[in-house]
């Protein structure tokens, strides 16, 4: 790991950051009863980006680039848009293995223990900040 490399990886980290705040703000309309801007705006669009990108530009394909390109787009520019992408790039590989038993824990582990983990980070400041009922002060702090 070089300092290139967490330079090139921070810079990419925050264009991610900005393209899932920019794409959840131009969202909020379709996204009063369910998350359409994360769920296909970020999260389905990052995880399609990784596959291509990580497939397309393997060293041994047709269309090699360095790895610190590689690093920029999938760790920071995928990692900051949406860690679903690395998720969703991770579970294809345990399929792909054959794995399908711990693929499907992935999926199952990941969605159940992230909802009871924000249910339990809500429930706990709730508690000390005088039992608020609201987690998002703005619409668009949902989608981001």
């Amino acid at each position: 790991m070089s300092f290139i490399s967490c330079l090139l990886v921070m810079i990419g980290g925050a264009i991610g950051t900005l393209g899932r705040f920019l794409v959840g703000y131009a969202s909020r309309s379709i996204s009063h009863e369910f998350p359409w801007g994360t769920v296909l705006g970020i999260n389905v669009v990052g995880s399609f980006i990784i596959g291509f990108f990580g497939t397309l530009t393997l060293t041994h394909g047709r269309f090699p680039v360095s790895e610190n390109t590689r690093l920029f787009v999938m760790v920071g520019l995928c990692g900051g848009y949406t860690t679903f992408s690395s998720f969703s790039l991770q579970t294809l590989d345990l399929i792909r293995a054959g794995a399908w038993e711990k693929a499907l824990a992935n999926v199952v582990l990941s969605c159940a223990l992230c909802v009871l983990a924000v249910a339990a980070g809500h429930g706990i400041a709730s508690h000390l900040n005088g039992h608020a009922i609201e987690i998002a002060q703005l619409d668009i702090e949902e989608e981001s």
